[in-house]
C-alpha cells in the first residue's frame, strides 16, 4: 500500500474508498447519527493491505501513522459523546437548583413588569453617572402615561426605584403589566437609562436541547433564561 492518494487494484484511492464507505454509512433518518466507526477504518485498512503492491509494501511508519489517525478519529467521537453527557448532567443540575426560585421574585432586564392587586412595583435603574434628579415615568399596557414622579439625586450605578401603584391623582390602579421608564439630564442632555423589573417565578423548564434553563415568569408571555437573572428577591 502506498500513500493516501495512491490508487489500489480497485481503481480507487484511499480517500475515494473512505468517501464510498461513508456514503454506505449514511446517517439514520430517525436518529441522525452516523455509524462509521473505527472498525470500518480497520476494514478499509485490511482491504488496502490485501491490495498493496508486493514490490512496494507499506512501511511501518505509514502503518503507524494511519492507525494513529484511526485512533484519533475514534477518540474524538467518544470525547464528543462524553461532553454531551456532561452537558445534559449540568443542565439537569441547573434545573434542580433553579427549582428553588419558584415562588420568588427575580430581577430581569426589561422595563415591563407586573403589578399585583393592592401593591406597587419596584424596578432597578442603571446610571452611568451621578444625576441631580432622576425622573420616572410609568405607562400602562397600552402605552398610556399613568404616573410621573421624581426620585431626586442619585449616584452612578444601580438605583432602586419604587412605584406605589397609584396614578397621578392618588387612585390605586388595577393589577397588570406596566412599563417603567427612567430619564434625567446627563452632560446637559436628556437621556433614558436601562431599567430592569422584578417578576415572580412560576416554574422552571429545560431548553430544547440547547443546555439553557428557562424560567416561566408570572404575567410574561415567554420564558427568560436563568443566565439573564440579575438578582433574586423575596419569596
Amino acid at each position: 500500500m502506498a500513500g493516501i492518494n495512491d490508487v489500489g487494484q480497485s481503481g480507487l484511492s484511499y480517500i475515494d474508498q473512505l468517501k464510498q464507505l461513508q456514503d454506505q454509512k449514511k446517517p439514520d433518518e430517525t436518529t441522525g447519527k452516523q455509524d462509521l466507526k473505527q472498525e470500518d477504518f480497520l476494514s478499509l485498512l485490511t482491504k488496502q493491505l490485501a491490495q498493496q503492491d508486493p514490490f512496494k509494501p507499506v512501511g511501518n511508519d505509514q502503518m503507524i501513522a494511519q492507525m494513529a489517525s484511526f485512533a484519533t478519529v475514534d477518540g474524538i467521537g467518544k470525547m464528543n459523546n462524553q461532553f454531551e453527557t456532561l452537558n445534559d448532567s449540568m443542565t439537569s443540575n441547573q434545573a434542580l437548583q433553579a427549582s428553588s426560585l419558584v415562588g420568588r421574585d427575580v430581577l430581569v432586564p426589561g422595563a415591563a413588569g407586573i403589578k399585583q392587586d393592592n401593591a406597587g412595583m419596584a424596578a432597578m435603574v442603571k446610571l452611568p453617572k451621578s444625576l441631580d434628579n432622576l425622573m420616572v415615568r410609568v405607562e400602562d399596557a397600552a402605552g398610556q402615561l399613568v404616573r410621573t414622579f421624581e426620585v431626586g439625586a442619585k449616584p452612578a450605578g444601580d438605583t432602586r426605584v419604587e412605584w406605589d401603584g397609584k396614578d397621578q391623582n392618588g387612585n390605586p390602579l388595577p393589577a397588570g403589566k406596566y412599563k417603567v421608564r427612567a430619564a434625567g439630564l446627563l452632560d446637559g442632555e436628556s437621556k433614558e437609562f436601562p431599567v430592569s423589573t422584578y417578576a415572580n417565578v412560576n416554574s422552571v423548564l429545560l431548553g430544547k436541547g440547547n443546555g439553557n434553563v428557562l424560567l416561566n415568569l408570572a404575567g410574561f408571555d415567554s420564558p427568560v433564561r436563568l443566565a439573564e437573572v440579575l438578582e433574586v428577591g423575596k419569596a
